[in-house]
């Protein structure tokens, strides 16, 4: 299995840094060959120019700046996103990311009139999103965890039918103990750790963990 980390930091000596080792720690163990995409460290540009927005639907042509990266998405059985939230959802560099790589044709085909999208990532057998928000859980919860939806009602709609998904997330990081933090990092690794069986024939079923 090879698990596609995609990891979404400008700090390198950030938290959020512990918490991507820990991820590929666990996915380590759990027999995954690991492919790791630092969106800061490799410069990706999330910016969509005039030329990526007029090919956007055009087969061959919407994929020409982000071959390489499209490929990766591809190959991989598990896609495992490693960031921080900023201002409920996703950082600019990753949402970047995601606008220009999942292109249609290559990731999902358009709807028809009465039915949704055309997965073509079905691959992809794990969904996995591990965060940190400077929000306490109740108030995501209240404002309908904005973030978290973009990736499992969106992505997790042309990926396998029966993908596993799995979010882990650390609140009210800003007043986070270090225990707490040492915790949370414990928690990631075992649980990707116990992630050894993603075939399309075992049962999947969502996890969330606040």
């Amino acid at each position: 299995m090879r698990a596609l980390v995609v990891y979404c930091h400008p700090v390198p000596e950030s938290f959020n840094a512990a918490v991507r080792d820990a991820a590929i720690r666990g996915l380590t163990n759990a027999g995954y060959e690991i492919d790791l995409l630092d969106l800061y460290a490799e410069g990706f540009d999330p910016v969509m120019s005039a030329e990526d927005r007029r090919n956007y639907h055009t087969p061959e042509l919407n994929r020409l700046h982000v071959a390489d990266h499209l490929e990766r998405v591809k190959r991989a059985d598990a896609l495992v996103l490693v960031y921080p939230t900023w201002w409920y959802s996703q950082p600019a560099m990753l949402k970047g990311w995601i606008d220009r790589v999942l292109v249609p044709h290559e990731t999902f085909g358009m709807p028809g009139t009465l039915r949704g999208l055309d997965r073509r990532l079905t691959n992809i057998r794990l969904l996995a999103a591990v965060t940190t928000l400077g929000c306490p859980w109740f108030w995501w919860l209240w404002i309908g965890q904005p973030g978290r939806r973009i990736l499992f009602a969106g992505i997790g709609e042309i990926i396998h039918a029966k993908a596993r998904r799995l979010w882990l997330g650390l609140h009210s990081m800003d007043t986070a103990s270090a225990a707490a933090r040492a915790a949370f990092l414990v928690r990631v690794e075992r649980r990707f750790a116990g992630l050894t069986n993603i075939g399309a024939d075992s049962v999947q079923t969502a996890s969330t963990e606040q």
